[in-house]
């Protein structure tokens, strides 16, 4: 498998160590890339999200870590941007004039239209379940749509390299209504976020982060064949929040990959996302 991750955090957001833990461990692991790319600032602070007076301090690390580790391994400099409104998103002025690598377009803060109150639908099922009773009164479907139509509105307005773990409603989602991923509205909104994401040529990642503890690959790996059928670029990251983590069961994201009849992934090449065929890796 290509040794490579474009989607990792470090102590400037939520990650468990510095920065350049993750870069040795990634040396370690034999990787000739990795990228860092630590939750972007909000217009809130947050416990996960990396502060706005801590930007600078952020890219100038990076930056050193490269220089350091120059002849052992490409390192890039990236940003998990999350969207929140159209004056909120990896489009906006204030991302597209950071000096990065890449930018990578997220949901994890959804808005319920009406009161224009924000839930959290990512982290523990306790906070989900309760955050899902006051903003969205207990409606599991009012929220999966509204996750879709604002990844949507992300993906529309552009402004980053690749997708981070698009489906990721349905961890959560799944334990609230294990029968979720099985509902036909719920399969034809999927699909046409996939649809509009292949027709924007957007890029999208295999994440690898929850399958040891939940047993779920984003997308689901159920959803590989969709991906190959629209040929939407893929990649697979390991979303590490731990440097031991760097690698974890991206051998697995690969397997099924094949067996779907996937016959490339993507990776930065001296700055380039290329396109690397699989059986070469």
């Amino acid at each position: 498998m290509d040794l490579c991750t474009y989607h990792s955090h470090c102590s400037f957001c939520d990650g468990k160590a510095p920065a350049e833990d993750f870069v040795k461990a990634a040396i370690e692991a034999g990787f000739h890339s990795y990228g860092i790319s630590s939750h972007s600032p909000l217009p809130f602070e947050t416990k996960w999200s990396l502060s706005k007076r801590d930007v600078e301090a952020y890219l100038s690390e990076i930056k050193r870590l490269k220089e350091k580790y120059a002849g052992e391994i490409e390192l890039y400099v990236g940003m998990e941007i999350d969207y929140l409104n159209d004056e909120w998103g990896p489009a906006v002025d204030y991302f597209q004039r950071m000096p990065l690598d890449y930018r990578i377009g997220s949901v994890h803060l959804v808005t319920e239209e009406q009161t224009g109150e924000i839930m959290d639908m990512d982290g523990k099922f306790e906070d989900f379940s309760e955050n899902l009773r006051l903003v969205f009164h207990d409606d599991l479907k009012h929220l999966v749509k509204s996750y879709f139509r604002a990844s949507s509105r992300m993906v529309e307005l552009g402004g980053f390299d690749f997708v981070a773990h698009l489906d990721k409603i349905s961890m959560n989602g799944s334990l609230m209504d294990s029968t979720l991923t099985g509902q036909a509205w719920y399969n034809q909104l999927l699909w046409e976020y996939c649809s509009l994401i292949a027709e924007k040529g957007v890029m999208v990642e295999v994440n690898t982060k929850a399958y040891t503890k939940k047993g779920m690959m984003f997308p689901n790996v159920k959803y590989f064949k969709w991906l190959k059928e629209l040929n939407i670029p893929v990649m697979v990251n390991s979303d590490a929040h731990l440097p031991q983590l760097v690698n974890d069961n991206r051998a697995l994201a690969f397997e099924w990959l094949r067996e779907a009849g996937i016959k490339s992934t993507m990776r930065l090449r001296q700055g380039a996302w290329v396109e690397v065929p699989i059986d070469n890796n």
